[in-house]
């Protein structure tokens, strides 16, 4: 039962949990044991209560798991794992990972509350109501980001960042969207209902709007947060961003790839050349050239 677990318990989407670094990073403090530590703390219980919900979603999707081409082969709907066995995962690793995140801060223990509690209304109810599906799924994202704000003393950190993040998740789940549209065709309703309330002209209009946004809103960051270098040199981080999220729409318009965010940063060498460039660039700014 353990590899089938480890399997539902999704590994590879922990690397969204890496949200919760971008105050740590942005604050100046990545290099500071004292708020490193927490940091790398709250990631973990992040993975293990994210891990509760992949659980909950898939023993609630079991059925429309096994219409999806992929999906089938999940351990869950392909009948590899126990759903008893499931459920007392689920409860554990989120109790679990709740009392220990209080116990850690209890903002963060807040956060990782709210986080349960809106993935469960996702799971249950709102995976139903159009728009707000990617919506909820997006506000998961910026839950991330505040976590990781709530374990540290932050000073220099802007709420831009909370618009850019949301607006970059934004991005992926109807980049994700889209790609079932375009995989399962016909089908895709008997997979997940909601799709039927989407087209792939409507995505793409939200793309654009997303795509601008998140450019727009990074660049007002570098340009007007407060406790950036005054030499600007934070704008020179403009042009990986508009690169990285140029070649995600090339993954998913021409490649037809965005199922899985995790896999095209796991696997597109292109993609993670941007993104340590960018990394670089930042780091040099703020802790460097600052």
């Amino acid at each position: 039962m353990l590899l089938p677990l480890l399997k539902t318990m999704r590994p590879r989407q922990w690397t969204k949990n890496g949200f919760v670094f971008v105050a740590l990073f942005f604050d100046g403090k990545l290099l500071q044991l004292d708020s490193l530590l927490p940091t790398v703390g709250a990631f973990i219980l992040l993975c293990l209560m994210s891990s509760a919900v992949y659980i909950m979603n898939d023993l609630a999707d079991i059925e429309n798991d096994r219409q999806h081409p992929i999906k089938k082969n999940r351990p869950l709907p392909a009948g590899n794992l126990s759903p008893q066995v499931a459920q007392i995962a689920a409860v554990l690793f989120a109790l679990g990972s709740l009392v220990a995140g209080l116990l850690l801060s209890w903002p963060f223990g807040l956060v990782l509350l709210a986080y349960l509690l809106s993935q469960i209304a996702y799971s249950f109810w709102l995976k139903h109501v159009v728009l707000l599906d990617i919506s909820i799924v997006t506000a998961g994202f910026v839950l991330r980001i505040a976590a990781g704000v709530t374990v540290i003393d932050v000073q220099r950190f802007s709420p831009w960042l909370y618009l850019f993040g949301g607006f970059l998740a934004l991005f992926m789940v109807l980049g994700k969207r889209r790609h079932e549209l375009t995989l399962l065709g016909d089908n895709a309703n008997s997979h997940r209902a909601i799709l039927k309330e989407y087209n792939l002209d409507l995505i793409d209009r939200l793309l654009g709007v997303v795509t601008t946004s998140a450019v727009v809103s990074y660049s007002l960051y570098t340009f007007l947060a407060e406790g950036l270098p005054e030499n600007h040199l934070m704008m020179l981080t403009i042009p990986f961003v508009l690169y990285g999220i140029f070649r995600y729409l090339y993954l998913i318009h021409v490649r037809e790839m965005g199922g899985a965010p995790e896999e095209i940063l796991l696997r597109d060498r292109a993609f993670q050349v941007s993104l340590v460039g960018f990394a670089i660039v930042v780091f040099l700014t703020l802790y460097i050239f600052n």
